[in-house]
């Protein structure tokens, strides 16, 4: 059987269930509903990032995906997209202190040119020092998938490759680690906003009302509950 519950917060997985990737919707919202400036939503958030991803290396998840920073996030006031990317540098700093701890490959998708050159020079550090590691932790930022496939595309059109699904597979930021089994979206909107669109597909949605900063393990566990629930027949009965 799927799952064997130890106990009310403890899950097993098997090969069925692999890659789970998160919409972390609700900063703002969360951050707002108690008074507080946005940026402390992100800052809430960054910590229940942290602790959601930790417990995904625990259950030997061989990949997460996390939708960090996207191309429409430029939009949002210089102040609060500023914290974003200050939270993001602390995040790598902390890492990088920590990955004797860790078995955890860093991956930064998306268009990184925007980006300040700090971060840069860390993502990269950050992604060579881990490459070996176990789970691989993909951080979109800066990502659409739109920019995604039309990078895809017009790299598949400069090397003179045929188009294909395996070879527009193997030219997505995600090669290295394939198609999430779930994507999961906190915050309570029902719509993947321009993310993972060629490899949500077939993807499991699981959509719940709970703010990204309110959202730890017990709700990994019962995402996962909900994965294990549904018949995935690909098309077939």
């Amino acid at each position: 059987m799927p799952l064997f519950i130890k106990n009310k917060k403890s899950v097993t997985l098997d090969e069925r269930l692999t890659h789970i990737a998160f919409i972390m919707d609700g900063n703002g919202r969360w951050a707002t509903s108690r008074g507080l400036p946005r940026e402390q939503g992100h800052r809430a958030g960054a910590k229940a990032f942290q602790t959601v991803a930790q417990y995904c290396e625990k259950l030997a998840l061989r990949a997460m995906t996390v939708y960090a920073f996207s191309t429409e996030n430029w939009k949002r006031p210089t102040r609060e997209v500023e914290a974003i990317m200050d939270l993001l540098e602390e995040y790598i700093d902390s890492c990088e202190e920590e990955l004797k701890d860790h078995s955890v490959q860093f991956h930064f998708i998306g268009d990184r040119a925007p980006l300040r050159a700090s971060l840069k020079t860390k993502m990269d550090r950050l992604e060579e020092t881990t490459r070996e590691n176990r789970m691989v932790l993909n951080i979109a930022v800066n990502y659409g998938a739109r920019a995604e496939l039309c990078r895809a595309f017009e790299t598949l059109r400069s090397n003179g490759t045929s188009i294909s699904e395996q070879s527009i597979c193997e030219a997505l930021f995600t090669a290295h680690s394939g198609d999430p089994d779930m994507i999961v979206r906190t915050g309570g909107d029902l719509r993947i906003s321009n993310f993972l669109l060629w490899q949500a597909a077939y993807a499991e949605l699981y959509f719940t009302d709970k703010l990204w900063p309110d959202f730890g393990p017990s709700d990994v566990d019962a995402a996962i509950h909900e994965f294990y629930s549904r018949q995935r027949r690909y098309g077939g009965v």
